[in-house]
């Protein structure tokens, strides 16, 4: 069972990222689990229903009192496809020392921890300090240097978390029931460019596009002088990626690429 958590307030391609990560390791056989809160914890479980795998949600609550509500429709799939776990009696409500609590039994029951995103006041950072102390693998997946969500990963990744950038690098450092790390069960042949991933690209013209916008964030102006094209070619183009679900419009103009499946993904 691996533990993947992460910001509540996850960015686009984190709620990508975990959704992607979840269903792919639940796809090699690994039960994923998590909080239940929205953002990160919540695009995990989707992800390991994804790929017909189980999840595992541990409650900050009484069984019966879900928090957040939001996730009602989630839970109800959980229920039927995975497990719901709480220390708490029936009609607890949701108390910030319950937080703690939740997060401790999340790291007790884990083979190990992946941290999404998350800045570094994140509880999603006790999870990973508590696998730890439990002599736990902790993985976390880096970011931009200028995203307050990758912070809390990067200080990880400083004191000692693997650093991630595919399943394999989960795999390999995760024993077996024999006791025994994997064996790099991804194959090269799975490291296949991320152009061929779902969705599919409107166009080529839109894959180009899309391949030219590097990891950081930037504006339709400077989109289209670097690739030659005027505004309105790429706005076009914009448009078309944004309804593929290829790229997402956050604060200040800017226009950030989407990573469906990182490398190393089925």
């Amino acid at each position: 069972m691996l533990a993947i958590v992460g910001s509540r307030r996850a960015s686009t391609q984190g709620i990508l990222n975990a959704t992607a990560f979840a269903r792919a390791l639940s796809q090699e056989g690994l039960t994923i689990i998590s909080g239940l809160a929205i953002g990160i914890d919540a695009a995990a479980h989707r992800g390991a229903m994804e790929g017909n795998g189980q999840t595992v949600a541990v409650m900050a609550t009484g069984i019966d009192r879900l928090y957040p509500s939001d996730n009602q429709a989630l839970a109800q799939q959980i229920a039927k496809q995975g497990l719901i776990l709480s220390e708490f009696d029936f009609g607890t409500p949701a108390r910030p020392w319950h937080f703690p609590h939740r997060n401790r039994l999340i790291a007790h029951l884990s083979l190990g921890c992946l941290v999404v995103e998350a800045t570094l006041d994140s509880g999603s950072l006790i999870t990973a300090q508590l696998a730890l102390d439990q002599g736990k693998e902790v993985f976390a997946i880096p970011g931009s240097i200028h995203n307050p969500l990758s912070r809390g990963c990067h200080q990880l990744i400083r004191e000692g978390a693997k650093l991630v950038e595919n399943i394999a690098d989960i795999l390999n450092e995760l024993p077996e029931p024999n006791g025994k790390t994997g064996e790099n069960p991804a194959s090269p042949q799975e490291n296949f460019p991320l152009e061929s991933t779902h969705p599919t690209f409107p166009s080529v013209e839109c894959l180009r596009l899309w391949q030219n916008m590097g990891e950081l964030p930037m504006t339709l102006d400077r989109l289209a002088k670097q690739s030659n094209l005027t505004v309105s070619q790429v706005a076009l183009m914009l448009t078309s990626l944004e309804l593929a679900g290829h790229v997402a419009w956050i604060s200040g103009g800017r226009v950030q690429r989407l990573v469906h499946s990182p490398p190393g993904f089925p």
